[in-house]
């Protein structure tokens, strides 16, 4: 066994480890197995032809002593594998082995720091995905912003958009931002809590995600709606008012639904608050992004007609077959722009706020329609009171009519 020099360099060394490990709560065989393999790792990789079957590195737990092996492989070939089962373990000195540990040992200290600190972050926020946070950004760049929580704890904010002219970002690599927002370093904002990434999962997902904080938040989620309402309105917190449905097109326009058991509450009115200071604070929130607020309801053509707010509606008709989410809408000549709104935004909100396909009409329209209808209705033959001729299939004895 080949002993290398410097014992007291290593005892210094190892004392210093130690040191180490107390302060970053480390637990020291841990460091001293993960230091043996990377040294083993190193020579291996720098050396191949003097470790052409790897190497092998120990060090004495109490001494501090390095010792380096060279291993030989034993035996035959596995016919199955064509590699050795068994080695020879040859012992190499090497007077340099202490300055290479102590260089590899800063390095492995420093990345189960970051590893423990990572696990330590998942552990508290992994039970808070869906949860608000506010923080404020410290690095803002093309794919992604930076939010800090708190001392030591960040989160990222994806925003990956694709560049014009090139291809579009991965389906895997997120875009939680509003197209329409911008962020600068020093600013507040809120953000809700997606995705907790667990430090012991080798798999990356997306571009750089180890070197990137292991909190994913989102300012396009519809539950930030959800949870800024929960701060601004406290009937919602208490329960007393519910938010049944949210449809939203982050940065442009949102809708609501809300309802109470309580009789002698207004929902939309505990949520728009007085003079609509609870509804500005949240749309100032969300940068300007427009929040309509209307009242849930368990009759589908009353839920719908309440959806298409702020347009009057005249008529709902909904498709009496549950299977059948379709809803057709008839509303006055001058409410149908509004109704639909600009670029069909209102109505498709209106549809995902409601789940039904929704057909809007004007009023002229649809007294054309029922005109045509009823002029074809006319123009039919009265089937039950003609004579019909006997190559019909009729004969004199039967009271019914064949139609063959």
């Amino acid at each position: 066994m080949a002993q290398t020099k410097g014992s007291e360099h290593n005892n210094e060394m190892m004392e210093a480890l130690m040191a180490l490990c107390h302060e970053r709560h480390i637990d020291e065989l841990y460091l001293l197995d993960r230091l043996e393999q990377s040294l083993a790792k190193s020579y291996s990789e720098l050396d191949p032809q003097k470790f052409p079957y790897g190497a092998k590195v120990t060090i004495d737990r109490t001494s501090g002593k390095f010792f380096l092996y060279r291993l030989e492989p034993v035996g035959e070939e596995n016919p199955e594998t064509g590699e050795y089962d068994e080695f020879e373990e040859v012992a190499v000195d090497d007077p340099g082995i202490s300055r290479i540990a102590a260089l590899h040992a800063k390095s492995e200290i420093a990345a189960i720091s970051r590893n423990a600190a990572r696990q330590l972050i998942y552990e508290e926020f992994s039970q808070r995905i869906g949860d608000i946070i506010t923080g404020t950004v410290i690095q803002s760049v093309p794919d992604f912003t930076i939010i800090k929580i708190r001392e030591g704890i960040e989160a990222e904010l994806p925003h990956f958009r694709g560049v014009e002219g090139h291809d579009e970002a991965r389906p895997d690599e997120l875009n939680e931002s509003p197209a329409n927002e911008h962020y600068q370093v020093g600013q507040r904002i809120k953000a809700l809590i997606i995705q907790v990434r667990d430090p012991q999962t080798r798999m990356q997902s997306v571009r750089g995600e180890m070197s990137r904080p292991s909190i994913v938040v989102s300012r396009n989620h519809p539950d930030l709606l959800r949870r800024l309402f929960e701060l601004e309105v406290p009937e919602i917190y208490d329960g007393v008012v519910e938010i049944d449905s949210i449809a939203r097109e982050p940065g442009r326009r949102s809708k609501i639904a809300v309802s109470t058991l309580d009789d002698h509450l207004d929902p939309v009115g505990a949520c728009v608050g007085p003079k609509g200071t609870r509804v500005r604070n949240v749309v100032a929130e969300l940068r300007g992004e427009r929040v309509d607020v209307v009242r849930w309801s368990d009759d589908p053509a009353q839920r719908v007609a309440n959806a298409l707010s702020p347009a009057r509606v005249s008529r709902v008709i909904v498709d009496p077959d549950p299977e059948r989410t379709y809803a057709t809408v008839i509303v006055p000549d001058d409410q149908l722009s509004l109704a639909i709104g600009k670029k069909g935004q209102n109505a498709r909100l209106a549809a995902r706020l409601t789940g039904y396909h929704i057909d809007i009409k004007n009023e002229s329209l649809a007294q054309s329609l029922i005109a045509k209808f009823q002029q074809k209705a006319n123009e039919v033959p009265d089937l039950v009171d003609a004579e019909p001729e006997m190559p019909l299939g009729m004969d004199d004895s039967d009271n019914t009519v064949s139609l063959i």
